[in-house]
């Protein structure tokens, strides 16, 4: 795909939605992190609805860690692999707590040093709460970026290094945004909804149903 299609794609995501962001609900990078961290193989839908009951009580490292593992799991029971989970944000909270003063890391190497923090998740929070531009790499991006000829890539790392290398600079900081929702609820996998798509005209996709 050449520099000319790539900047009208993202013109065009701009125009539909200027100030695009995480449907994720938090109020602090804290919540957020906890927030993808629970959000791994699970809906927005799902961490939100018990998120909604659990900020509320526990919205800090030391907060949660009071409130202890047993309580923490009856608040994301609903969630897939909560108990795992549920053992990674405490053991966060900990760290958080001794090697940070209980705030959150703005460093990739300081996240991903936390207990359940990838690349991915690293990258939601530098992005969102700290506004650096970077571009997690999820199913639905890694999904477009290869459907559409955006930035092809093998693997998630691959199609990360070049969304980095071919987003145009203006646009890095909301490109992970527009590219989730655009494969979310357009660029679907199962049936790709180009019929509706605004970047149709654009996109490389050979098996294109207008």
């Amino acid at each position: 795909m050449n520099p000319t299609k790539r900047q009208e794609i993202f013109l065009r995501l701009q125009a539909a939605n200027p100030h695009p962001t995480t449907e994720l609900e938090y109020h602090s990078a804290f919540e957020l992190l906890v927030a993808v961290i629970l959000s791994a193989q699970a809906t927005d839908v799902s961490v939100n609805a018990a998120t909604r009951q659990l900020f509320p009580v526990a919205n800090t490292p030391q907060s949660i860690l009071d409130l202890g593992e047993e309580k923490l799991r009856g608040y994301v029971q609903r969630i897939g692999l909560y108990k795992t989970k549920t053992k990674h944000i405490i053991q966060t909270c900990r760290l958080l707590l001794e090697n940070h003063d209980g705030k959150v890391p703005q460093t990739r190497e300081a996240l991903e040093a936390l207990s359940g923090v990838g690349r991915k998740t690293a990258n939601v929070v530098l992005n969102t709460a700290f506004g650096q531009p970077t571009i997690a790499v999820d199913t639905h991006i890694f999904r477009v970026s290869n459907r559409t000829g955006l930035a092809p890539g093998k693997t998630v790392l691959e199609v990360e290094h070049n969304l980095l290398k071919f987003v145009p600079g203006k646009f890095k900081h909301d490109a992970h945004h527009w590219l989730i929702l655009h494969g979310r609820y357009i660029c679907q996998a199962r049936k790709p909804k180009c019929g509706i798509c605004s970047i149709v005209d654009l996109c490389e996709y050979r098996y294109k149903e207008i």
